[in-house]
């Protein structure tokens, strides 16, 4: 059986369960959103989605 999850609500119970199971303050969290939607306005944005992506296939077992 396959389950396709995409990747930022996976990312968002990963941020819910540090807010919630570790301490990590709300105002952390959000800090750290805002630096991710800044930095997929900059040239790093293609390196971050394609190295995001391998990794994603990595875990996945696709290999080409």
């Amino acid at each position: 059986m396959t389950v396709s999850l995409p990747l930022v609500f996976v990312l968002g119970v990963i941020a819910w369960a540090a807010i919630k199971f570790l301490g990590i303050r709300l105002w952390v969290a959000v800090v750290i959103a805002l630096f991710g939607f800044w930095l997929s306005h900059t040239v790093l944005a293609p390196v971050i989605e394609s190295g995001t992506r391998s990794g994603v296939d990595v875990v996945n077992g696709n290999r080409d």
